[in-house]
């Protein structure tokens, strides 16, 4: 893909109306749909090859169509036009859902199970026997290789938005409380595939622009004239954060001004802690409803969570079994005291426990904990310091990599805790939760979490919370893998460790 300029690496966010992506909107959707069409199928003819060859050698094999016998080639070919318009059929490579969030490789997995299923029946019907260990090796070849190469691309479009391609031009309606809030999450997110180019208040302004962290966003319009400045700037999108004069009849009267331009009409709705999985929206008689599942906190979900907690727990203690040797004996050698070092948590329900570590502090830190709360740094009832004193040698080190609370899959594989969730608290910081922070104790605490990969210690209290009552409250088996890989990631950066 070429582009016409390249700018400077930094926010790509913001921007002036005058400064123009080298690819934007309706333009980077269409090419990067391409893409993803030209990636999926180079994968799946790969994987086809691959699987007849790895079953059947170089002779190709056939397969029994009741009476008659057909090349496996034919078979392939057959197999690669289903899946690829199964792809399509689950939008997977909708723009909508591509670069963000786990809602794109969902689709792939769940357009191959269809297609799986389908074939299968088809087999049936038709008295098609086609080899089970061809079927074996290009679904589960296929799924790897099609996540693979999206994850991939998603790594490169990131990339390219950081540079200001790839990226929608909106403007943001509303409120100035509201449009700063949309505009700030929108920074915050490096995924995000929206410049704002500029915003257009509900009320009056002193200033030509909007101050939104350290970005000055430039008012373009009022909400009557936000039309001729989406034609005048090019926008992609018309944010509307929050409510605004005029309700739904405004709503849909932007909506049909919009229309001429093609321009894409988003609204951001209050719910900001409920994730797009829990949102069904129904209509009634013209009346479009929007249906909020309430969190589940018990059923079938949690009982394979559980299964990939023991799972995975028991796994990552027999292979780190080694490492976990070394790190005792080294943590023994380092400084006085035990290897591990045991301290009460609250778990789910309120319900106490004890946590495993390796010890990274001497073994009078509690002790000496009174003459260092002056030079707390924590957010809220959280203790933490840079250059804590009473850290040793080695746990400088393990804490950095996170070694230190590898003894936790232990509390893992017992059920005190799970792979993800949110932060083990002390009994202390529970005594000061307010009644809606209790909500962190509905779900098992995690060794990891939405916190440790946000920053970990440099959070402040109220996005830690913000970040574990999301979790609480929105968390998927799929959400916990993405969580689990992001923080394999984050071991090697050590971000906020300390």
């Amino acid at each position: 893909m070429s582009f016409d300029r390249v700018r400077k690496p930094g926010n790509a966010r913001t921007g002036s109306p005058t400064e123009t992506a080298a690819v934007s909107g309706v333009a980077w959707a269409v090419k990067y749909h391409r893409t993803l069409l030209v990636s999926d199928a180079l994968v799946l003819i790969v994987v086809l090859l691959l699987s007849t060859y790895l079953r059947f050698g170089a002779d190709g094999g056939e397969a029994a169509v009741g009476s008659a016998e057909i090349g496996y080639l034919f078979v392939s070919v057959a197999v690669f036009v289903c899946w690829m318009a199964a792809l399509g059929l689950y939008r997977s490579r909708d723009p909508k859902v591509v670069g963000l969030g786990a809602d794109e490789y969902k689709r792939v997995v769940s357009a191959t199970i269809a297609l799986l299923g389908l074939l299968a029946i088809v087999s049936l019907l038709f008295k098609i026997d086609v080899a089970r260990g061809y079927f074996a090796l290009a679904f589960s070849l296929g799924v790897v290789g099609l996540l693979s190469s999206r994850w991939a691309l998603r790594n490169w479009l990131t990339g390219q938005r950081n540079y200001g391609h790839f990226l929608s031009r909106v403007i943001v309606l509303g409120s100035s409380k509201d449009v700063g809030y949309v505009i700030g999450q929108i920074q915050k997110k490096s995924g995000a595939a929206y410049q704002v180019i500029g915003a257009a208040l509900t009320g009056g302004h002193d200033m030509g622009f909007l101050m939104v962290g350290n970005n000055k966003i430039p008012l373009v319009s009022t909400i009557d004239t936000v039309v001729d400045a989406v034609k005048q700037l090019r926008a992609d999108a018309v944010i509307v954060a929050g409510p605004v004069k005029g309700g739904s009849k405004f709503v849909q009267r932007l909506g049909w001004e919009l229309e001429e331009s093609a321009t894409e009409l988003v609204l951001a709705t209050g719910l900001t802690s409920v994730a797009g999985p829990r949102i069904h929206s129904r209509p009634v008689e013209g009346l479009p409803l929007m249906h909020v599942e309430l969190p589940q906190y018990s059923g079938a979900k949690h009982v394979l969570k559980r299964l990939l907690d023991v799972a995975l727990s028991a796994m990552a203690l027999v292979v780190l079994t080694p490492l976990l040797a070394v790190l005792a004996v080294i943590v023994r050698r380092d400084s006085p005291g035990p290897a591990i070092f045991r301290q009460e948590r609250i778990g789910r329900s309120g319900e106490p426990f004890m946590m495993y570590k390796f010890r990274s502090m001497v073994q009078t830190a509690e002790d000496d904990l009174a003459s260092l709360l002056e030079m707390n740094e924590g957010a809220g009832p959280l203790f933490k310091i840079h250059d804590d004193p009473r850290v040793t040698r080695s746990g400088r080190w393990m804490r950095k990599y996170s070694l230190d609370e590898l003894p936790q899959f232990w509390n893992v594989l017992r059920g005190d805790m799970s792979l993800v969730g949110p932060r083990p608290p002390l009994r202390c910081e529970v005594d000061a939760y307010k009644s809606r922070v209790q909500r962190r104790l509905y779900i098992k605490p995690g060794l990891t979490g939405m916190w440790q990969i946000n920053g970990r210690s440099e959070l402040n209290w109220k996005d830690s919370v913000r970040l574990d009552l999301y979790y609480v409250e929105n968390w998927s088996l799929t959400g916990d893998v993405i969580i689990l890989w992001r923080t394999a990631k984050m071991l090697f950066k050590s971000q906020g460790a300390y």
